[in-house]
């Protein structure tokens, strides 16, 4: 049985606080805790209300804003001798990190924070850390290495009835089973996820699972009118909660299932969309996602092929920068699909 989900990174004064909290409301209560744990020179709960202050303007997408804040979080930790809240801040700054595209930072600062849990004897903080850890090197498209570690998570709060954490493992492992084009178990594990997170009223979690549903029912069962129902269903819950991050996200597969369907010039506008959120909250994973979109959906509606061979030429390389294998992956299915050779085969094609 799983418990209602709640929400470990707001602590202190700010238990209160629902994993459902709107983002503004959990930015205002937080600062105004944070201000008020200053004042009274009490640098343990300036951490703890420091690190909810991180979280709301990650999640945001005000990266700058959150960056400072869990550095500060941290340097009141310390100063506090809390080695806690020490962890749960290199949580958010390594979570920051993977969001802005710094996977080796994000590794690091994971690293430290699953450490530090451990010898503060947090559970709950290392738990957390080693799944940024697993979601990381899933992102990567680093399925082997991960994958154990994201099924010992599961079991783990499984048997401790973390529906949030749960929600989370499942998500992970159907994204692989999906990529990796299993598509019947990606869809039980999204399913499953989707149940639990509802039953713990975990919308975040919820939102999530919905549009993995999405995509498994647009690519393996063609079906894009229901593909777009889940969508809506998980934008409302977005919207609701200011989920900047999780919204951009939604909006670019939305733009999949609709390219899917054919529907190109729909699916630009959407790509178009995305591309401008990811870019408004430094995101360049998402950004670099909706370009190849966006590329593609173009490349339909009659772009020059030079344009589009010279597009994804540059997604490749910044692909690889970022090191996510998994993309780059489907920069060279898009040069198959739509019929243009990548740079070094054009050479040798051009050569014989």
């Amino acid at each position: 049985m799983y418990g209602k989900a709640f929400a470990p990174e707001y602590q202190g004064a700010l238990t209160t606080l629902s994993v459902n909290s709107s983002l503004t409301d959990v930015l205002a209560a937080g600062t105004e805790q944070l201000r008020a744990a200053e004042r009274a020179g009490q640098p343990g709960e300036a951490a703890r209300s420091g690190l909810a202050v991180a979280e709301a303007h990650r999640r945001l997408g005000r990266v700058e804003d959150a960056d400072r804040a869990w550095k500060a979080s941290y340097r009141a930790a310390r100063q506090a001798g809390d080695v806690g809240a020490m962890a749960w801040a290199l949580w958010s700054g390594g979570t920051l990190a993977r969001q802005r595209g710094a996977l080796r930072l994000a590794r690091r600062l994971l690293q430290l924070a699953a450490d530090l849990g451990e010898r503060g004897g947090d559970i709950v903080v290392r738990g957390y850390s080693l799944a940024g850890l697993a979601e990381t090197g899933r992102i990567q498209g680093d399925y082997e290495a991960v994958g154990r570690l994201h099924e010992q998570l599961l079991a783990e709060a499984r048997r401790r009835g973390e529906a949030r954490h749960t929600v989370w493992a499942l998500e992970g492992i159907a994204q692989m089973h999906r990529n990796t084009g299993r598509y019947d178990t990606a869809y039980a594990l999204f399913e499953e996820a989707a149940e639990i997170a509802a039953r713990a009223d975990d919308r975040r979690g919820h939102a999530w699972a919905l549009r993995g549903l999405a995509d498994v029912v647009s690519v393996r069962d063609g079906d894009t009118e229901r593909a777009l129902e889940l969508l809506s269903q998980a934008e409302t819950a977005c919207r609701a909660m200011r989920l900047s991050s999780a919204l951009a996200y939604n909006h670019k597969m939305r733009g999949n299932v609709l390219y899917r369907a054919g529907r190109y010039a729909e699916a630009r506008e959407l790509y178009e969309l995305a591309l401008a959120e990811f870019r408004e909250m430094s995101e360049p994973r998402g950004e670099a996602l909706s370009r190849l979109g966006l590329a593609k959906s173009l490349a339909r509606l009659g772009r020059d092929r030079a344009e589009t061979a010279a597009e994804l030429a540059d997604l490749a390389v910044l692909l690889e920068r970022i090191g996510l294998q998994h993309a780059r992956r489907m920069v060279a299915r898009a040069h198959e699909e739509l019929g243009i050779p990548a740079a070094g085969q054009a050479a040798t094609e051009a050569a014989r």
